[in-house]
């Protein structure tokens, strides 16, 4: 079923919110109305059929890992390659096992539940999984099953707009947690919203690290520099082609603009910087996005390639997921991308790695990629949670 929504704000409206010292800068920066719209496309089967008319690079194959799992979320391989997913809506964390290598799940079993359990990550043996306020650690045991979750934190934010918190470890072992806005666009009470922080995993304390992220749930390093990097999702209700989703380079004490100004500084009039100062001056000492993608795209889940399976020229570069929009006319999204990175470790430019999700001239959908994941194999997994199924893309070597 499609639902179209026309949402319109007006200048004089938005001016009302801004003292005399920022209207100039608004009226310089900011069109006269700004136009939403909701669409969702509807949701079918991922039938064998469907899932077969998936188009990927030549060489490469889609094929379904596991399924029926409802609503898969964020996803975690061990070095065995045991994979953990999660499942929000339930609070469970259940353990996927191929035990024949035929690159298909043949065991599936829960190993953990809690209220709203998300963000996932392994190390040393232990699997750290996130949820609202608490953020958990257990041990992986031989069977790949949990010892009983241990509370390391129970006093994370509260949930808002976006209460899924994700975890990824840095190459020197810091672990790093993502906390999201609890709206689209305003002033946070809470330093700690809107971050990325970094967490001591014994429990003893937390700092942010980088500030002004609305939503940054997809992050990690690039294998041969140790940068770090991350796709923030743009402020919705302004318009079908803004804000675009930002590509950032995530440096420790930056401030990425969010709720003020986003882009190359452009100006949120909703929110009127701090302090008094105008619209330049605050974008003045944000950190700029490396690159922009198409708005509302929802970029979900991100992973830098190193494994041994894809075609060397892969190396390096990272893949990301599309979740698909919901807040413009025309769909965007709802695919897997590529982002490649040159010889100095910067983004360059992305390239549609999966599509097809999309059916009948986009107004229906079979999967809203989600989390993804590195196999031990070398291979992608990447989770569905609107159709419950965890997709693997692999390259057949010649």
């Amino acid at each position: 079923m499609m639902h179209l929504l026309r949402h319109t704000l007006t200048a004089a409206a938005l001016a009302t919110t801004l003292t005399a010292a920022a209207q100039n800068d608004y009226q310089k920066s900011v069109k006269a109305s700004y136009d939403g719209h909701i669409f969702k496309p509807e949701q079918v089967d991922p039938t064998d059929a469907r899932v077969a008319q998936l188009k990927a690079p030549p060489g490469f194959k889609i094929t379904k890992f596991a399924d029926k799992l409802e609503k898969p979320r964020m996803l975690a391989v061990a070095p065995n390659g045991d994979v953990y997913v999660s499942n929000r809506d339930k609070g469970t964390v259940t353990l996927l096992r191929d035990t024949n290598k035929d690159g298909k799940a043949d065991q599936t079993k829960q190993v953990a539940q809690a209220d709203n359990l998300h963000g996932l990550a392994i190390k040393d043996g232990k699997l750290y999984v996130a949820a609202i306020r608490d953020l958990y650690v257990a041990d992986i045991q031989k069977d790949g099953s949990l010892s009983q979750l241990k509370r390391l934190y129970n006093d994370l934010p509260d949930a808002g707009q976006h209460p899924n918190r994700t975890l990824n470890f840095a190459p020197d072992g810091t672990l790093y947690l993502s906390v999201g806005s609890t709206c689209n666009a305003c002033d946070e009470n809470n330093k700690e919203n809107a971050t990325l922080l970094q967490v001591k995993t014994d429990g003893s304390g937390r700092t942010v690290y980088a500030e002004g992220l609305r939503n940054t749930i997809g992050f990690g390093w690039h294998p041969r520099t140790g940068q770090l990097f991350g796709f923030d999702h743009g402020i919705d209700w302004l318009g079908d082609e803004q804000q675009h989703e930002e590509l950032n380079e995530i440096k420790k004490g930056g401030n990425y603009g969010w709720p003020f100004v986003f882009e190359d500084g452009k100006a949120n009039p909703a929110d009127e910087p701090p302090g008094g100062q105008t619209y330049e001056q605050y974008a003045a000492k944000t950190v700029k996005p490396k690159l922009l993608y198409k708005a509302h795209s929802a970029p979900l889940g991100m992973v830098f390639y190193n494994g041994k399976q894809f075609p060397q020229e892969y190396q390096n570069d990272a893949i990301v997921t599309m979740h698909g929009s919901w807040n413009r006319a025309e769909p965007s999204g709802y695919k897997l991308v590529r982002v490649h990175f040159n010889q100095q470790g910067q983004p360059e430019k992305f390239e549609d790695f999966v599509t097809g999700w999309l059916v009948d001239g986009d107004k229906a959908q079979f999967g809203r990629v989600c989390g993804i994941a590195q196999h031990a194999d070398g291979s992608i997994l990447v989770s569905d949670d609107a159709n419950g199924v965890i997709y693997r893309v692999a390259y057949a070597k010649k």
